[in-house]
């Protein structure tokens, strides 16, 4: 039987590799940042960032940008919350990605959430979706069926501020999503990036 040469060895895994990448679906879900108190009378959806919550979301955008965790899409709900999360995180993205505000990801219940994430069009391959506890928490442990048992616990008792989880998919219809489904890449927090920065 004929030997493969390095350079046609090299094709073929450059090319399973652009098929895997086709063939995969990835979910970023990014909980807004630190933001103010909530007050009697004010709106909530109003709610800005503190500074520590521009500083949180401003590392995990660069954490993003750095690692390559490009989105083709982001979306965000319409409150100031999240849309400053974004503006911070973004910011760190050459050229800068554009978010979209989806009413239905405010305050939304994880079954809510699901459903704008199972509306994604076929050409999106990395969804962003910025949104709120505690929808955005219990749509990820619900995803979750396999990955790092380490992160899978940490991430099963709490999703923090300024948190965000990758999940990938071995399919390449959103539709398809369900419960179970999905493999933990990774799970990042400001606290997690400043321990490994020690």
């Amino acid at each position: 039987m004929p030997r493969r040469s390095a350079a046609s060895e090299g094709v073929l895994v450059s090319f399973a590799t652009d098929l895997h990448s086709m063939t995969m679906r990835r979910l970023l879900l990014f909980r807004h940042a630190k933001a103010e108190r909530s007050h009697a009378g004010a709106e909530d959806k109003a709610r800005k960032l503190i500074d520590r919550g521009r500083t949180d979301a401003a590392k995990v955008g660069s954490y993003m940008a750095s690692h390559a965790l490009v989105p083709d899409r982001v979306l965000t709900s319409p409150s100031a919350r999240t849309r400053e999360t974004w503006k911070f995180a973004g910011a760190a993205f050459h050229p800068p990605l554009s978010a979209t505000q989806v009413e239905a990801l405010y305050a939304a219940s994880a079954h809510a959430i699901l459903g704008v994430v199972k509306g994604t069009g076929p050409a999106i391959h990395t969804l962003l979706v910025v949104g709120h506890n505690p929808g955005l928490h219990e749509l990820a442990v619900m995803l979750i069926a396999s990955g790092d048992v380490e992160a899978r616990e940490r991430l099963k008792e709490k999703l923090p501020t300024s948190g965000l989880v990758i999940i990938d998919f071995a399919f390449d219809d959103w539709s398809r999503l369900h419960p179970q489904c999905g493999r933990l890449e990774r799970f990042v927090t400001p606290k997690s990036l400043a321990s490994a920065s020690n």
